[in-house]
């Protein structure tokens, strides 16, 4: 009985996300290049939780980027430098064809245990800079549903991506999940809305290359949560790339209880069974619109998924928790209003203008050494 109700015990004993403080590491290529960048090195500041504000104080705060890309890494030393590469070259390619695009990748590590956050900071956010690419590093594993919980409550984008390390999804097919999200969120993406890429829907512009073991998990898996959770309409839950607009990530992030492998279940029952009265603390109306779309995918060896019998028992076990809690109103959902009132981070805004002001610097002192 104890393991059947170990999320809900641990979702009252353990902090929620939004009261966890991470450092803010901004390596310089000197320290770098030195190995003498430490936990207590003067460029580590406290890392902003941006998403609590509300979109008034976002915006003056200097919190925006149009933007986040959530990457849950435990790890991936070996898996997540392609992933990276390929991330950063195409939002690159963008912001020089749109100079009004910004954006931020925010890669969270979940307490690894082979180097994951250094070779990040070391070769990466060297190179590009905190902000543009930030690690979030968690002393103690959280679950992929924790970490994606904390990167999303510390992001600034007006829009918000989830994406695997593993690079197991074609990145350029953003695109495709904008187009979708735009359509039921606006085209300044201003209201609720989710988009879900998919395995599932094996189109001419999708490929999905899976073993066979884990189209029969699949198939059963979404047998299960179609029945007890009542989520019919989406046939792959579990692909690791949605996108979210700023406003329904706010709700469904602080609202998120489950840190585990069901924490994208969790995500779409409460989208799909938030009223209006829940979202914003008014009257009636129907739940966020999720679309699903299309994607390009394909099985990358190293799946953290470990032993499937016992990971598919923790999922079933997730499933048949979630609403029932729910139900019982031992989970309770917050209103956007709720949030608004409950939840204020002040000093966010000073953090990060005291990364753009060191990213000056930084520029600054490479332009100089390059003259």
């Amino acid at each position: 009985m104890r393991w059947f109700f170990h999320p809900i015990v641990q979702s009252r004993n353990d902090p929620p996300a939004t009261s966890y403080a991470h450092p803010l590491s901004t390596p310089s290529r000197t320290q770098t290049q030195t190995q003498t960048r430490s936990d207590t090195d003067t460029s580590t500041i406290p890392f902003p939780q941006a998403l609590l504000f509300d979109d008034t104080t976002w915006r003056q705060a200097g919190n925006h980027v149009t933007l986040s890309c959530i990457i849950p890494a435990y790890n991936e030393v070996e898996r997540i430098g392609v992933m990276l590469e390929e991330t950063l070259t195409f939002l690159q390619a963008r912001a020089r064809a749109d100079p009004t695009f910004t954006y931020e990748c925010i890669v969270v590590d979940d307490g690894s245990k082979d180097g994951t956050a250094k070779l990040v900071q070391d070769n990466w956010v060297s190179q590009y800079g905190a902000d543009r690419i930030r690690v979030l590093k968690l002393s103690v594993n959280q679950g992929k549903g924790g970490a994606v919980q904390q990167g999303m409550l510390h992001a600034r984008g007006e829009r918000l991506l989830m994406v695997d390390a593993d690079g197991a999804t074609r990145f350029s097919d953003l695109t495709k999940l904008e187009e979708a999200l735009a359509r039921i969120a606006g085209d300044d993406f201003s209201g609720h809305g989710v988009a879900v890429g998919s395995r599932k829907l094996l189109q001419s512009d999708a490929v999905a290359q899976r073993k066979w073991y884990r189209n029969i998990l699949m198939y059963g898996f979404h047998f299960l949560v179609s029945s007890l959770t009542g989520i019919r309409d989406i046939a792959d839950t579990q692909c690791g790339f949605k996108l979210f607009t700023r406003r329904t990530a706010r709700f469904l992030f602080v609202n998120q209880h489950l840190r585990r492998w069901c924490f994208d279940i969790e995500l779409l029952y409460l989208a799909m069974h938030s009223s209006k009265r829940q979202q914003q603390g008014g009257v009636g109306g129907s739940g966020i619109g999720v679309v699903e779309v299309p994607v390009n995918w394909q099985e990358i060896p190293g799946s953290k998924l470990g032993n499937l019998v016992y990971s598919s028992m923790l999922m079933a076990r997730d499933l048949v928790l979630t609403p029932l809690a729910y139900a019982l109103g031992i989970w309770h959902k917050l209103s956007e209003r709720e949030i608004d009132e409950g939840l204020l981070h002040g000093k966010d805004g000073e953090v990060n203008a005291m990364v753009r002001q060191r990213e000056e610097q930084r520029l600054d002192e490479e332009n100089g050494r390059s003259k």
